[in-house]
Formats: structure tokens, C-alpha cells, sequence
């Protein structure tokens, strides 16, 4: 797989809740950086943030508006949709992941607004 289908086969498994299979798309010392949240290196702190993330999500879309690939770094628009019973939080995100030569994740950096994100969590909570 070439960088960007490679990121579109981890994006594909981590909203099939699949983590176990997205896992095996990043290094052993991947950063994963939540930009306004914080950074977590390696695999198991990647899954132990998304699994608390996930948790109360009944189902979770990445819909990929534009990607651009340049060697091993993609980058994307993204519209993250996160369904809470029968409501949507969707959340304007842009990533970047870089892709090492054997084909794995070493970077995935997502940028977003967490005033937007606290705002539109709230209005569905409320």
C-alpha cells in the first residue's frame, strides 16, 4: 500500500472499531498527537486515549473531504462524526500522518477546535 492507503486503511479500522487492526498499522513508537489534548507515544497509550475517547460513542464516522499525499506524509480534511444516542457531534479536523518505509504510521497529528468540540458535546448532553 502507498502512504495515503495506508492511512485510509487505518482510518477504515479505527471507525469499524477495529483498533486492534489499526494498531497494526503504527510503529512501536508512534506518536499519536491530539493537538488541543496532548501527545501519546506508542500503541498502547494510542489505544488506551481512543478507547476512552470511544467510550459513550455509539458510532463513529471520519468522512475524508479532500487528502493529499507528498512521499510519506498525507494530509487530510476531515469531518469526525460522532453519534451519541441519536444526535451527531460533528467536529472540522485536519490530520497529518507520516508513513514510514515499511508501510507503518509513525505520526498521526490531528488539529481541531476544542472550544467547537466542548460546545457542540455540551448541546448534546445538556
Amino acid at each position: 500500500m502507498n502512504p495515503a492507503e495506508v492511512v485510509d486503511e487505518f482510518i477504515r479500522r479505527v471507525t469499524s472499531d477495529d483498533l486492534d487492526g489499526a494498531l497494526q498499522l503504527v510503529t512501536s513508537d508512534v506518536e499519536y498527537d491530539n493537538v488541543p489534548v496532548g501527545t501519546n507515544i506508542g500503541p498502547e497509550a494510542m489505544r488506551t486515549f481512543l478507547v476512552q475517547m470511544m467510550a459513550g460513542i455509539d458510532e463513529v464516522v471520519f468522512a475524508v473531504h479532500r487528502q493529499v499525499a507528498t512521499g510519506n506524509t498525507v494530509l487530510n480534511e476531515r469531518l469526525d462524526r460522532f453519534r451519541i444516542g441519536d444526535k451527531w457531534l460533528d467536529l472540522p479536523v485536519a490530520g497529518v500522518f507520516e508513513v514510514n518505509d515499511e508501510g507503518l504510521i509513525s505520526l498521526w497529528r490531528d488539529y481541531f477546535d476544542m472550544n467547537t468540540f466542548t460546545e457542540r458535546l455540551t448541546a448534546i448532553l445538556g
